[in-house]
């Protein structure tokens, strides 16, 4: 197909409450999203980048900025373009995956649903529903983060996530273990936030039974991750680390992972999320699918990868009601622990146009 044009439409979307992690808080979303338009059909991305440089080196200005210079140009050069040809079209170009993936995504959403085809079925997915955790950020005191888990359970969710740092991380894990048990599936996340030094401290995490550990010491650190997992009996699991297929090969070949968190944002795409599901699944390496405060856009097809085989673990796959009092698009909904994955061509859903609207503060159309 051949695009004549894209669209980037900046958002604010307020979240029902502030999310805290280690490297900040967020009361709203400060979102980018990508609709390119071809002869044939028209599709969207969301950009995941948030607002400052703090999850990751990249952030919604800077994405808007290379989008606008250098990657719209450069696919507007490509005589007949597809989804699989986003990637080598732009590979000159260094970094920004969250601004590649965003591109990527609404050039593959317009290619299958010009074709009729849905993502989750070109992804090779073989559910149709996919179990869900929720992620809980860090919060003001012990009393308050038990009434959210208690109501998130009480939501149907699968999986508790706890966010960590220094200074918050035992006491929360055992009091969450403490009022809910055992039975509970329990992982904490911390963003990087320990160095391997913290090994003696982190293994007091072991008697709590925890699914995993993720992200515990800095992105660059895999030999860290390495040593820090002999220390340990609780599963590591990477994120922020695991950039490409290629980075997920050298961390499970380095020890340094048994599990691996997949956000397609973060790795450039849901093709090369796939990639990287295809190389932990031929290690025998669980993974599952995290978020990053996705509108419905993203959630759509977040849930389609989370379809996969090798996603046997809950992910960050949450229900729209999780962070939006009104979503964008269709609000997904909690059945039983699960949402359903879409089946409508491309990744299955569409903005609302009143409430995207509402949420819009500027758009821009880049004519090719």
């Amino acid at each position: 197909m051949k695009l004549s044009g894209v669209e980037l439409r900046r958002i604010s979307l307020p979240l029902i409450s502030p999310f805290r992690t280690s490297f900040g808080t967020e009361t709203t979303r400060d979102a980018l999203l990508v609709r390119v338009v071809s002869t044939e059909a028209e599709g969207w991305g969301e950009c995941v980048a948030m607002a400052g440089p703090l999850y990751s080196s990249e952030y919604v200005d800077a994405a808007v900025d290379v989008m606008r210079r250098f990657f719209v140009p450069a696919l507007a050069a490509v005589d007949r373009l597809d989804a699989i040809s986003v990637a080598p079209a732009l590979e000159k170009f260094h970094g920004h995956r969250m601004t590649k993936a965003a591109l990527e995504t609404a050039v593959l959403d317009a290619e299958l649903r010009a074709e009729g085809r849905p993502l989750a079925r070109e992804l090779g997915a073989v559910h149709d529903r996919v179990p869900c955790g929720v992620s809980v950020g860090i919060m003001n005191s012990i009393g308050e983060l038990l009434d959210a888990v208690g109501n998130y359970l009480d939501e149907g969710y699968l999986r508790i996530k706890l966010k960590i740092q220094p200074g918050w991380d035992l006491e929360p894990v055992a009091a969450v273990r403490e009022r809910f048990g055992d039975d509970v599936l329990l992982q904490v996340d911390a963003n990087t936030a320990y160095a391997v030094s913290d090994a003696r401290h982190l293994a007091r995490l072991d008697p709590f039974d925890l699914l995993l550990i993720e992200q515990p010491l800095d992105e660059e650190d895999i030999l860290g991750h390495a040593e820090l997992s002999r220390h340990l009996k609780t599963p590591v699991c990477l994120d922020e680390s695991i950039t490409s297929a290629r980075s997920a090969a050298a961390a499970i070949s380095l020890g340094a992972c048994s599990i691996v968190n997949i956000k397609p944002g973060r790795v450039g795409g849901y093709l090369e999320a796939r990639r990287i599901h295809d190389v932990c699944q031929a290690h025998g390496i669980p993974v599952w699918c995290g978020g990053m405060l996705e509108t419905g856009l993203g959630r759509a097809a977040n849930v389609a990868l989370a379809a996969l085989p090798g996603f046997t673990l809950p992910g960050d796959t949450s229900a729209s009601s999780r962070y939006y009092q009104t979503d964008i698009t269709t609000p997904f909904t909690l059945i039983d622990g699960h949402l359903d994955v879409p089946t409508a061509p491309g990744i299955g859903v569409d903005p609302l146009e009143p409430e995207l609207a509402a949420v819009t503060t500027h758009t821009e159309w880049l004519k090719l």
